[in-house]
């Protein structure tokens, strides 16, 4: 892809901002091979396709690392920053963008801001309003460890010497790749994964990411797509090794942003013993632990097993943001075993310090002892109504899908739907799921592409169903416009010349994980079958306003 950022070997920002500088803007077609085959030292940090190098200029008033980070924020945020100049509003701007890009719990602000404004929350001593100690007040981190002692399951009672607070867990991510690695050395994550992941890895400390692809494919070991195995984490770590590259550390995303897939027991068992036996730290994100919202799906935290593989080397991070849908108030949390770790990021919580009065209110939200009444309110009052509201949102979402016919992965963790949207693209390149992307926002729906999560298939797209009926009803609507309009435009194109379908890297599609049994390619023109008829006969019933107009009380 034209749209990307060398990474170099070193603290070398210079040569990657002179590549940028000199970067043409004929973007290539996306080809897998090809950036698979090219060499981690010359393979490039993309630029989620949003920025163009014809576009560039490089600014006097910055260093080279200031003008990559400087990239790296306008690439990646410009459907954010429209959305916040244009915002949804059902009586102020009810033309404004809805925004189902952006991975926000939206159903709980009537529990939440009633839970953080009662009196036991308000107050105001002289330790709050001074510095702490830089691991955090040592009575938020006592409630931190018993909080995850219980919701973890953790078979002993968690120490809070462990633990470790900072202002989110972006700053996490950032202070453990840098204390962890050194620059030019890297970190292998599978992908699809959440793409705020490279800021806080690369721009900080310049760590590399090392990238274990998955796919729609089921294929050898695997039982669902976008599965990740040992069996891969093993390939992408020696061909990093193969090519020189030093890598450090392992991230497990639990459950994973965006697939909404939650690990077994025996899957973490494996991950964690494959990065023993290479020696690797293993840093899990569990933040959407408590956003597990349906009773069939288990999830298990790396703090409740038995017997860790390598516990100096195993570093556990949660946060408030998403479990209790305040996204605003920046908290986050580390609990490792390894105090030579904990004490080399607690220097860097210098820079990432909460402050003491929201500690306070922290401690408060997390009390969880049965003789409090915040225990009751947790367990039975707020996890019961957020789980309730998460999967009625998450049944209207799916529900929608399946009537437009499109096929997307059924989980039962997170905020997203992870969707396959390869039928609507005529060539299969991320060029052209920018442009369906663009598209979306151009009719006000904010989304997330495949391309911000470093998806290895052009196509797959993320959104967000944690959000208010009306929002979603409006919402679901403008995408269906786009789908449709796009829809006509590939039959058109296909009248004009005939589609020649390439099934390769296509996925055969489970019933157990992606609601529709094949994914589809782009008929020709002249072929149908009685699925796709029906599937049309759904999309002009539900586009219709025939029903509403025409009700059994207006026949009797």
């Amino acid at each position: 892809s034209a749209s990307s950022v060398a990474i170099p070997r070193g603290l070398d920002f210079s040569q990657a901002l002179s590549e940028i500088a000199g970067m043409g803007g004929g973007g290539g077609s996306g080809d897998l091979q090809e950036m698979r085959a090219r060499p981690l030292t010359e393979r490039r940090v993309d630029m989620h396709g949003f920025w163009n190098p014809r576009d560039f200029q490089r600014s006097p008033y910055l260093s080279a690392r200031g003008n990559i980070a400087n990239i790296f924020r306008g690439s990646s945020e410009e459907g954010y920053k429209a959305y916040h100049a244009d915002k949804y509003d059902e009586d102020k701007n009810p033309n404004g963008i809805i925004n189902f890009g952006t991975s926000e719990n939206k159903l709980c602000f009537d529990l939440m801001s009633k839970r953080l404004t009662q009196t036991d929350m308000n107050l105001m001593e002289p330790p709050l309003l001074q510095y702490p100690d830089w691991k955090g007040h040592m009575f938020l981190r006592e409630e931190v460890a018993r909080f995850l002692t219980y919701y973890c399951k953790a078979p002993a009672p968690l120490k809070a010497e462990n633990v470790i607070v900072l202002n989110g867990c972006g700053s996490l991510f950032s202070a453990l790749a840098t204390v962890l690695c050194d620059p030019g050395e890297a970190v292998l994550i599978a992908t699809p994964f959440y793409g705020g992941i490279t800021q806080g890895v690369f721009l900080y400390g310049n760590v590399k990411l090392v990238y274990a692809y998955l796919d729609s494919k089921v294929t050898g070991t695997s039982t669902r797509p976008f599965q990740l195995t040992v069996e891969k984490l093993e390939k992408a770590l020696q061909d990093a090794r193969a090519e020189g590259v030093t890598v450090r550390a392992l991230i497990l995303l639990n459950p994973q942003n965006p697939l909404g897939d939650i690990y077994s027991l025996s899957e973490l068992r494996d991950y964690l013993e494959f990065a023993k036996r290479h020696e690797l730290h293993v840093i899990v994100d569990e933040i959407y632990m408590l956003s597990v919202f349906d009773e069939s799906a288990t999830f298990h935290s790396v703090l409740g097993m038995d017997r860790l593989p390598d516990p100096q080397r195993t570093h556990v991070m949660w946060g408030i943001s998403k479990d209790f849908a305040v996204s605003g108030i920046r908290f986050g949390t580390l609990y490792t075993e390894n105090q030579d770790v904990a004490n080399a990021v607690a220097s860097l919580c210098y820079f990432h310090g909460v402050c003491g009065p929201v500690q306070h209110k922290v401690a408060q939200l997390l009390r969880d002892r049965g003789e409090l009444v915040a225990s009751y309110w947790i367990n039975q009052v707020y996890l019961r109504a957020n789980h309730a509201r998460l999967k009625a949102a998450h049944t209207y979402v799916t529900d929608e899908l399946k009537t437009l016919g499109v096929p997307f992965l059924n989980r039962n963790a997170g905020f997203f739907v992870w969707i396959d949207f390869r039928k609507y693209l005529r060539t299969g390149t991320f060029e052209e799921e920018m442009l369906l992307w663009r598209r979306f926002l151009d009719n006000k729906v904010l989304l997330s592409c495949g391309k911000a999560f470093e998806c290895s298939e052009p196509g797959w797209f993320r959104i967000i169903f944690a959000d208010k009926t009306h929002r979603l009803q409006l919402g679901m609507q403008r995408i269906r416009k786009v789908l449709e309009e796009r829809e006509q435009e590939i039959l058109a194109e296909e009248k004009e010349q005939p589609c020649q379908s390439d099934q390769d890297g296509k996925a055969d599609s489970t019933d157990e994980v992606i609601f529709v049994s094949r994914h589809q390619e782009p008929t020709c023109a002249g072929s149908s079958n009685l699925g796709d008829l029906i599937g049309l006969l759904q999309q002009q019933m539900r586009s219709s306003d025939w029903l509403q107009k025409n009700t059994a009380e207006q026949f009797a």
